[in-house]
């Protein structure tokens, strides 16, 4: 996990977990990227991401993803400025199961 502070307090953070699988390669799966309204369109998201890949690099991951709702927009567009850079979104299929009634 990843946190921005600013004077003190968590305004921002990034969680991620590295999955190894044995028929393909080590992969950084980000959990969620949240920031806090009133330090939000400051950039402090793309550095958390920074930071996340680079651990993800430093523990042999091969690709990283992460996936959001098809209308959270600040979301996309922070994901897609990245993807000019480094790869593209991707059809997805997610699968719900409630295990409690």
């Amino acid at each position: 996990m990843i946190v921005a502070v600013v004077d003190g307090m968590v305004v921002g953070q990034c969680a991620a977990v590295i999955h190894r699988h044995p028929d393909k390669v080590s992969e950084l799966y980000i959990d969620e990227v949240g920031v806090a309204p009133p330090f939000q369109r400051q950039g402090i998201a793309s550095k958390m991401l920074d930071a996340v890949f680079e651990i993800g690099r430093e523990h042999g991951c091969e690709e990283a993803w992460v996936g959001t709702e098809p209308d959270n927009e600040p979301a996309r567009a922070l994901y897609e400025a990245r993807n000019e850079q480094h790869g593209k979104a991707e059809d997805f299929v997610m699968y719900v199961y409630r295990l409690r009634d």
